[in-house]
């Protein structure tokens, strides 16, 4: 009787188990998870074995959950049931796709790793391939591209063999175009829209509206000067910017980013007027002028005639450096043409206009020789304005050929107020007014009819120059004497002559070497 009823408990417990067999999809009850396995209870005559590593989350699991598993082998070589969470996984998401799921259609999925030559998207619990080459995701990094779904257009679908081949790269290119198209209609003049910076040249930059670029040139970038649009953005940076023009059919969009801003010259009169002293900074440097930023956006010229007082020309590249602050008055401004006209030597009261009184006729003053040209040298006075030396009132005797053979640049000397024109701003002096003339003395010793003994000083096309004394200079023409010797005569070289006349008037003694 016992037996009877051992047999009896048996067939009760059979009765209780499933029939499985392998390959077959079942549910079950997460029993036990360990770091290398999850036990399943599948109603078998023993528990189920998972791999854990078929649990892309091992958070999504937890004891007591009810998985689909699939069947792989009733009793391995260990007497073990093994299951598969990730086999089962792959069926069913096959089965949900219907028969009419084609090439060509779009399914949301998401990435789960990168393999060789691409990347592995679970879709509906399929796993499919994304070749590199489909995926559009250049300059992406795997973390960004793990994070989130995305959409594909099934590129290669086989059914019977479970092989399923993505595009991401038609899906992105048909959004792009849906996004292009909307941003086209919305397009309006005096729009403003938010765009990110594609690209820089010296031009301009190019501006991403939203599938349609758009140009901002450097000329609509800022009221003030700029050299180069990196100055104002960078790439990738997000801007504001107004729609000035656009041309659908021709894909251009012209931009503006100045335009947001208030324009600086509408009330430039009212700011600027004709007498107002301001302060500014020197921005661009010009053999002409300075360029002078009084406020953003407004740059006015300080031209070198207006730089100072004195007649000669100034290089306004040894004045000024850029950055400079500097003060100047305004002396015009033009609204229309944008343009502001500059002054520092309005500044100060107009040294001219008391230029004679200050130098008077005769007197002595003191100067710097700042310059030199071929007929004469300026000299710096006081009060900063400039006069010349002719060259003719260097010396009383001597013929000078060059200024810088009497004074040197930088030299301190003194000289005579020969004349002073404050309208045209010239002032005249003398350096050898400083002594009495001596040519009515020179008469008296050097009368016409005396022979002497003369050293050459300069030979000439018109003459030979010779000195008769310390200081004397006279004059042999060319008729008053043999050509061949004076071809053959050098500075140093003595000659005898005749003084054959003296003019006291024109300061000249003219000789003959024909005695």
């Amino acid at each position: 009787m016992p037996e009877d009823k051992n047999a009896l408990m048996s067939e009760m417990y059979a009765s209780t188990l499933k029939d499985i067999k392998e390959g077959q999809i079942v549910s079950g009850v997460i029993m036990t998870i360990t770091e290398k396995e999850v036990i399943v209870d599948i109603g078998f005559k023993s528990e189920g074995f998972v791999s854990i590593d078929e649990f892309r989350n091992r958070d999504d699991i937890a004891v007591g959950q009810s998985i689909d598993v699939l069947m792989e082998t009733s009793e391995n070589d260990d007497g073990r049931v093994v299951l598969s969470f990730a086999k089962a996984e792959k069926i069913k998401g096959w089965s949900r796709f219907s028969d009419d799921m084609n090439e060509g259609e779009i399914v949301e999925g998401k990435v789960v790793r990168q393999v060789k030559g691409g990347y592995m998207v679970d879709v509906r619990g399929i796993e499919a391939f994304l070749p590199m080459s489909l995926s559009a995701f250049k300059g992406v990094s795997p973390h960004e591209i793990m994070a989130k779904k995305y959409k594909f257009q099934v590129a290669k679908i086989n059914k019977q063999r479970r092989n399923l081949i993505l595009s991401r790269r038609d899906v992105v290119q048909k959004e792009k175009e849906l996004i292009r198209e909307k941003t086209w209609a919305e397009l309006e003049k005096g729009q403003r829209r938010m765009g990110t910076v594609k690209g820089i040249t010296d031009f301009g930059a190019f501006i991403d509206l939203g599938g349609v670029d758009g140009l901002l040139h450097i000329t609509d970038m800022s009221w003030s000067r700029i050299n180069h649009p990196s100055e104002v953005v960078s790439l990738s940076d997000k801007v504001e910017v107004l729609i000035l023009d656009f041309d659908k059919e021709n894909a251009k969009v012209s931009l503006g980013l100045k335009q947001i801003a208030p324009n600086p010259w509408d009330h430039i009169y009212e700011k600027y007027p004709t007498g107002t002293r301001v302060k500014g900074r020197v921005v661009n440097i010009m053999p002409y002028g300075v360029f002078v930023e009084v406020d953003k956006g407004i740059e006015g010229l300080l031209h070198s005639s207006e730089i100072t007082w004195q007649k000669k020309l100034v290089n306004p590249q040894e004045m000024f450096k850029l950055g400079d602050i500097i003060e100047v008055q305004i002396i015009n401004v033009d609204k229309d043409s944008k343009r502001i006209s500059l002054s520092t030597k309005q500044l100060e009261a107009n040294p001219w206009l008391e230029a004679d009184k200050r130098y008077p006729v005769g007197s002595k003053v003191k100067g710097i020789v700042r310059g030199f040209t071929d007929y004469g040298a300026f000299v710096e006075l006081d009060s900063g304005l400039e006069g010349m030396i002719h060259v003719s009132d260097m010396s009383w005797t001597k013929k000078i050929n060059h200024p810088q053979d009497v004074v040197k640049k930088g030299q301190e000397i003194e000289v005579i107020v020969l004349g002073v024109d404050a309208e045209n701003r010239k002032i005249t002096l003398g350096l050898k007014q400083l002594t009495p003339n001596p040519w009515p003395q020179i008469a008296e010793k050097y009368s016409v009819g005396m022979e002497l003994e003369a050293e050459v000083v300069l030979n000439s096309n018109f003459g030979v120059f010779v000195k008769l004394g310390e200081e004397v200079e006279a004059l042999v023409y060319s008729s008053e004497i043999d050509k061949e010797k004076a071809a053959a005569l050098k500075p140093g070289d003595k000659l005898k002559v005749k003084i054959i006349k003296v003019d006291v008037e024109q300061m000249k003694i003219g000789v003959s070497a024909r005695i």
